[in-house]
């Protein structure tokens, strides 16, 4: 019996769903700040630094703003984004205990505030340095 070209496409989309869904569940799942690290390190290809997460934070990419522009220089405590005025949670994991632990949203965040910043995303050795520059952080 040979397969009609409506089963195959309904075969390929339900496969496409499932490999979809996978993958979402995969990035949604729950995560460690060092987990984090440990990602962005291995994709970067080296180590991340501090002192080049510190630096990066800080300083002002092209724009007129820096991440230290809403998250404040040293983020162990609240911070304010600059064009809303809205209160942001300490970046920080030692100030705040669910900083990092969420992929999605460590994803998310990093994707909106480094075309915020930047005009583009991070590489990933910038996301390791800001990682590390976080954990750093007591």
């Amino acid at each position: 019996m040979k397969p009609t070209t409506k089963y195959l496409r309904s075969s390929r989309m339900m496969i496409g769903a499932a490999l979809l869904m996978g993958t979402l569940t995969a990035t949604a799942a729950p995560t460690t700040p060092q987990a984090q690290l440990t990602e962005w390190t291995t994709a970067a290809g080296k180590p991340a630094s501090v002192e080049r997460g510190k630096a990066f934070f800080t300083t002002q990419h092209g724009k007129d703003i820096s991440c230290a522009s809403c998250h404040g220089n040293v983020p162990t405590s609240a911070g304010k984004h600059a064009s809303t005025g809205k209160v942001l949670e300490p970046l920080a994991p030692a100030a705040n205990p669910k900083s990092l632990t969420d992929t999605a949203k460590v994803g998310k965040w990093f994707k909106r505030n480094c075309n915020d910043v930047l005009a583009r995303e991070c590489s990933a050795q910038e996301k390791a340095d800001v990682i590390a520059f976080l954990i750093s952080l007591k």
